[in-house]
């Protein structure tokens, strides 16, 4: 299992997680949560309460249809959002209190999940199974600066520094990916310390505008 070095110095387990969305605000639903770590690995979908945009319905192939959930035309089994959210912390609980990784998370990922979590009652219980939260996004910018990189995407990465394509746009395939990336590139500790952060260091934040926040879906926004 891969470890990092926490903020107290200790090791830490890491998980690699992604969100896919009803769109590109912060007000989105949660359709698909994924995470990995090591061989370990879940991978839940969630019927949302909204419509999903149909702008990430094309990007994530993802569409409700008589209150089912099809992906790319195929019926996929589906579970609450409390239950969704649930089997995330029972995941994070067997781990040890992890790293959670991900890419651009702090801008859209982490602010749709605390709010989730928030509105179910479950974010002190989450906040006590994680130690921290590392951006691969900045993380990235920052070591790959010299290679002259024309994007940051993490599917541009992946197919420029590992030479895979894979079917990006999928929380369980974009986590995978994200691990190999983040496994080939080995950040120093003292690189994922300057990109990490807690919910505590955000919520002192001011939030940050919609038309501001980065395209997890479409790559149309300069990373």
């Amino acid at each position: 299992m891969q470890e990092a070095a926490g903020a107290d110095g200790s090791q830490k387990p890491l998980v690699f997680f992604d969100l896919e969305t009803t769109g590109l605000d912060q007000n989105c639903e949660i359709v698909q949560l994924a995470a990995v770590s090591g061989s370990h690995s879940l991978n839940l979908y969630v019927i949302p309460r909204c419509r999903i945009q149909q702008q990430a319905a094309k990007v994530t192939g993802f569409k409700v249809r008589s209150q089912r959930l099809y992906l790319h035309h195929n019926l996929v089994l589906t579970n609450s959002l409390k239950e969704v959210l649930v089997s995330f912390i029972a995941f994070l609980q067997m781990l040890g209190r992890p790293l959670l990784v991900g890419h651009n998370i702090r801008h859209f990922d982490c602010p749709v999940l605390t709010r989730a979590l928030t509105e179910l009652d479950l974010r002190a219980r989450f906040q006590s199974l994680v130690s921290a939260w590392v951006d691969t996004l900045p993380l990235t910018r920052e070591m790959l600066k010299d290679r002259g990189l024309r994007s940051f995407r993490q599917e541009n990465l992946v197919r420029e520094l590992l030479g895979i394509n894979y079917k990006a746009h999928d929380a369980l395939e974009d986590v995978r990916a994200l691990q190999r990336l983040y496994t080939f590139l080995q950040p120093m500790p003292e690189v994922v310390c300057r990109h990490t952060f807690t919910l505590d260091i955000m919520d002192f934040k001011p939030a940050v505008p919609a038309a501001k926040v980065p395209c997890k879906l479409t790559g149309q926004c300069p990373l």
